[in-house]
């Protein structure tokens, strides 16, 4: 049986590990045909979420679906604009572009802080990432898809962007990280309202908390009884995992959501429900 995305051309920022990889290999799964995108092809060590020492394309490829790697910075316009163009290149159009790289400082030697505290540079950071790359995401790849041809069912594309919990909420020593994923939530609503017309869906996916690097301070023996507070603020109790992430990214790239745009869908195990 064919695939629910069989031959839909998909483009995936931040592919090389966490939900960006899950993402790809989901998509693989239901007959994509990939271009992968990152800073580096290979997983760095502290971001792998598997055992496998296989990059993103190589793995799909043992799935049988066709993949490329293209290089990208998304906070360069000329590197994600050249990533389109590369993926018509090989494939001949782009169908389903996946906006998922993005940074947390707070994850790193930054850390989270109260605002008064928090370093404008942490800040311009994250918004360069996390905001930036979307809207370039968003700008360049909608660019082709209004004008390419419609797949049967009259729709010409699929922007799914990551957001978060976060930009649906807030939370204390955050303020980057929040902020950014609202501004996501805010580009993908009025992206949805341009692209309508073009029969393109725009819609973000908000992951809890999940297990990747950008919480693996929760991840250690330490923060064990932390850990165990967070999973408790879950009605499904524990921790989501990228599969989880990416299950629902193959929903929103589908035609299962033939009606479906504008939207910032939670994947959070309930957390969003207190």
């Amino acid at each position: 049986m064919p695939g629910r995305l069989s031959n839909k051309v998909a483009v995936i920022t931040g592919s090389s590990s966490g939900i960006g990889r899950a993402t790809a290999l989901a998509f693989a799964n239901e007959g994509a045909i990939l271009v992968c995108s990152d800073l580096k092809e290979e997983a760095r060590s502290e971001y792998r979420t598997d055992t496998s020492d296989l990059t993103t394309v190589q793995e799909a490829e043992k799935l049988g679906a066709k993949a490329i790697y293209v290089n990208c910075d998304t906070t360069s316009s000329s590197d994600v604009e050249g990533l389109i163009k590369k993926a018509v290149e090989a494939f001949g159009r782009v169908d389903i572009m996946v906006n998922n790289a993005g940074i947390t400082v707070e994850a790193g030697e930054h850390g989270s802080r109260p605002v008064w505290e928090y370093d404008e540079a942490a800040l311009d950071k994250t918004l360069a990432v996390n905001v930036k790359g979307v809207f370039l995401g968003i700008k360049f790849a909608s660019r082709q898809m209004k004008d390419q041809e419609p797949g049967p069912n009259g729709d010409r594309g699929w922007i799914i962007n990551l957001a978060s919990v976060y930009g649906l909420g807030g939370g204390p020593g955050i303020s980057a990280y929040a902020a950014s994923k609202h501004a996501v939530m805010g580009l993908t609503k009025v992206a949805a309202w341009d692209c309508a017309p073009h029969r393109i869906h725009v819609n973000a996916l908000c992951p809890g908390y999940t297990q990747t690097s950008f919480i693996h301070a929760l991840l250690t023996p330490e923060a064990d009884a932390y850990k165990k507070q967070v999973e408790a603020q879950h009605p499904f109790k524990g921790l989501g995992s990228p599969q989880d992430i990416a299950r629902a990214a193959v929903f929103l790239a589908s035609e299962d959501a033939s009606w479906v745009t504008g939207i910032g869908l939670p994947v959070d195990g309930g957390y969003t429900s207190i």
